[in-house]
Order: structure tokens, then sequence, then C-alpha cells
């Protein structure tokens, strides 16, 4: 079974040797991956992966082979203590969840801080405290209509507007080639070229006729090389709801790569505030102002945002609305001066055209970007470079 994920791995180009295959078998001899599937892929990981450019491509190739493996063969089987945690869920009717009532973004925040100073001990079950698998607004692993999510998973139901928790997201893969050929397409329609650089390519036309004036003596005339000039500025939306999309931004992503030679980007969590960043794994620590992205790119950039636009419409128009830290500013606030400093601007949403009236926080974006959202389809994207193409 590890042979054929070995070959696995090189297939999916992965530089994987056979000597660190033979580390990860001595380290399993050892006992070091001891009883769960998430013990080997750190395990294999660790081993197998030298560059932390191929977490990405290893993640993808490790979860095609074991999809539906619980557990690695030949160790021996423990339950691991989420699952326990997990029963703890309680299994609220449609009727039982239409009682609960949402407390608004001021009463919530205040009875928060009220249970933080009162609360002395561990929760479970309940309506009331800091706990897991109740209806308490505050917790993690239950269900409320608006509450604050304190550690743990997401339970799926997408109705945290505060996330009290450490969250860490992955980068995108611009090596991405499968499924891109048709967004090229589309997206060579926004190409403008121009002769930038030294003159450096033979001018076959103009040698030509200087040669003909010159009475058949050679005039070799050099001219600079042709290539895009249309500049590209992209704030890609990452974790939480655009998980299940990252297979059709990584595919946006590497064909922008290869069409656009003046392509900046940044990455940004449900709304955009007053910083963004290049790297997930140092969104903590190598942040980027918004204030400077604004003035570094001017407005002669192209700005496209790539996100489901899916969140708790606080996160839009509330100060300190950020799901996961306190922004001074609304997201509102910081859409509309991106908005203002570049006029050529779309967003490609790539939830369904149809669920959109169904979104409350999808209508407010809308609004504001004056109605400059299309769908991440090939006939939404053909929309939106013909919109981009504009003079504005």
């Amino acid at each position: 079974m590890l042979i054929d994920f070995f070959l696995h791995l090189r297939e999916r180009k992965l530089p994987v040797s056979t000597k660190e295959f033979l580390t990860l078998l001595e380290a399993l001899q050892a006992g070091l991956a001891r009883h769960s599937l998430d013990d080997f892929y750190f395990l294999a990981r660790s081993c197998l992966v030298k560059d932390e450019a191929h977490f990405d491509r290893f993640d993808q190739a490790f979860g095609e082979y074991f999809k539906g493996v619980q557990a690695i063969p030949g160790l021996d089987v423990d339950l691991p203590d989420e699952w326990l945690k997990a029963t703890m869920k309680r299994h609220l009717s449609p009727a039982d969840k239409a009682k609960l009532e949402k407390l608004g973004w001021d009463t919530l925040m205040a009875e928060f801080k009220k249970r933080l100073q009162e609360q002395r001990e561990r929760h479970a079950g309940g309506s009331k405290w800091v706990g897991t698998g109740g209806t308490s607004p505050f917790g993690n692993s239950g269900y409320h209509p608006e509450g604050i999510r304190v550690g743990g998973e997401s339970a799926g139901n997408r109705t945290a507007v505060k996330v009290w928790d450490r969250r860490e997201y992955r980068n995108l893969d611009d090596s991405v080639e499968l499924g891109t050929r048709n967004i090229k397409v589309a997206l060579r329609r926004l190409r403008r070229f121009a002769r930038l650089g030294a003159p450096d390519e033979l001018d076959l036309d103009g040698t030509i006729a200087a040669t003909a004036r010159n009475a058949g003596y050679l005039d070799l005339l050099m001219r600079p090389e042709r290539h895009n000039a249309v500049k590209v500025l992209i704030f890609f939306d990452v974790g939480g709801s655009m998980d299940p999309h990252v297979k059709v931004c990584e595919e946006l992503f590497s064909a922008c790569r290869a069409e656009f030679k003046h392509l900046e980007y940044f990455y940004f969590h449900n709304c955009v505030y007053d910083h963004v960043w290049r790297d997930s794994t140092r969104r903590y620590t190598e942040r980027t102002p918004l204030a400077d992205v604004i003035h570094k790119y001017g407005p002669d950039y192209k700005l496209i945002f790539v996100g489901d636009a899916t969140m708790s419409p606080y996160e839009i128009l509330q100060p300190n609305g950020s799901i996961e830290y306190a922004s001074s500013e609304a997201g509102a606030v910081c859409l509309r001066r991106l908005a203002d400093a570049y006029p050529a601007l779309a967003w490609l949403n790539p939830e369904p055209e149809r669920t959109w009236e169904f979104r409350q926080s999808i209508g407010i974006i809308r609004e504001l970007l004056g109605e400059r959202m299309f769908p991440l389809t090939l006939d939404g994207l053909t929309r939106a470079i013909a919109h981009l193409s504009r003079k504005h």
C-alpha cells in the first residue's frame, strides 16, 4: 500500500526520492505514527517533502490516495478524542433552530465579555456559557444562528460572526495546469500589447524597407519585444467557506500567471480590511497595509476580487466586524476606498449566480461595488473581461 502511495506522489510530480521513502518506513517501524491517519500525514510530510512550496501539492495527492481511509493497516486503531467529542453535538430540528434568537452585534459582544468574566469552568451542551455542543451563542460544535466560535473546528453552519481562534490558511498553487486552457482563452481578451524594453528583436518589415531605400545595401533595424502591457491586481479570498472553491481559484491563478506579465496578488478573508497578505503561512507577521497597496499600485491596474462574498453582514458594515480581529474600520469603508482607487474593477464569485439573491452579504457587496460582480464561470469571466476592457 505504501509503495503505491510513493508511486502516486511521483505521478503527481512531487520530487520524492527512494531514500526519503525508506526514512518514512523506518519512522513507522519506530512507532512514530501511532494510531491515527493524521499522525501518519504529518510524519509522511516531514519525511518526504523538502520544500514548503510543495505542501499544497502533497495535500492534494495525499487526499486523493487516502480518500475514505480511516487508519493505516497494520497499526492499532484507537478512537481519536475529536470523534468522541463529536458525539456531544446536539441534533436540532428546524423548529428548535427557529426558537433560537439572534442577539444583535452590540448585545452579542457585551454578553460575550460578561461570560468571560463570570465563567470559571468548562461547559458542554448548554445554552448560556462558553462551551461545546450546545445552543449557546459562544463556543463550538453546537448550533446558534448568530454566535462567536471559540476554539474547535467549524460545525459547518456558517453562522459565526466572530472566531476566537487562530486559523491557518494555505496559499494557492500557481502551477496548476489542468482545466486552465479555457480560462486562458477568456483572459486573452483583456490583453493590450505594447513594445517595451531594449530594441533586441529584428524588425523584418523595417529592415526590408530600409535595405530597399539603400539601393540593396543591407540595413538591419531592431525593435523592442512585444509584451502584454495590461496590469492586473488580484485579491483572493482564502479559508473558511472558500475551501470548496480552491481548485477553480488555483486554475484561475495559474492562467493569470501565464497570461499577464504585470500581475500582483494578495490574500484576504471574507472581506477586505486595513491589511492584506502575500503568504498565508505568515499572515500574522507579514501583513501589507491596504494604504500601501493603493499607493504602490496605481489606478492603471485592473483590480479583480475573487471570493464568495458569503459572511455575516456585520463583517461588512460594522467597525471591528472582522471575524478574526478588531478592525477599526468597517469592511464597507475599505471596499469603497478600493472602488474609488481603481476605476476598472470586477468581483468574481465562485458561488452559483442563482443563489446570490439569498445571501444578504452578497447583495451588500454588489451594491457597494456598483453591481460589478460576475460568476466565476467561463461566461461570467467573459463578461467581467469585457467590463474591464472598457475605458473607465
